[in-house]
């Protein structure tokens, strides 16, 4: 499935989509940016109430598919900017991170 399909399937806010074509191999929730960094596997689809411009390192860092900003958290638009620049799909949902995960679970 890609971030684009994915996207569409789970009826996610798009926030940044310059790649919507990247395969989507897994989910990972977290909120502690070093633990993401340590455990998260490339092509995931990143769960997380952060919005902080770190996100958009942790994400290119780790080639992740996308990050799902979840809970209604509010995006600025200086990291909506950044994520563009450096090519990181957001996407953003009110759904619980619990639920988003056992969405994003089911279709993938």
């Amino acid at each position: 499935m890609t971030v684009s399909e994915l996207a569409n399937a789970a009826g996610l806010q798009v926030v940044s989509m310059p790649s919507p074509d990247a395969p989507v191999e897994c989910g990972y929730a977290g909120d502690l940016l070093s633990w993401v960094m340590g455990n998260a596997q490339q092509g995931c689809a990143w769960m997380t109430i952060m919005t902080n411009r770190n996100i958009v390192a942790v994400a290119e860092l780790i080639d992740m598919a996308c990050i799902i900003v979840t809970e209604g958290s509010d995006i600025p638009d200086d990291v909506a900017a950044l994520a563009k620049d450096k090519g990181i799909n957001v996407l953003a949902t009110e759904l619980p991170t619990y639920e988003m995960c056992a969405k994003v679970s089911g279709l993938i």
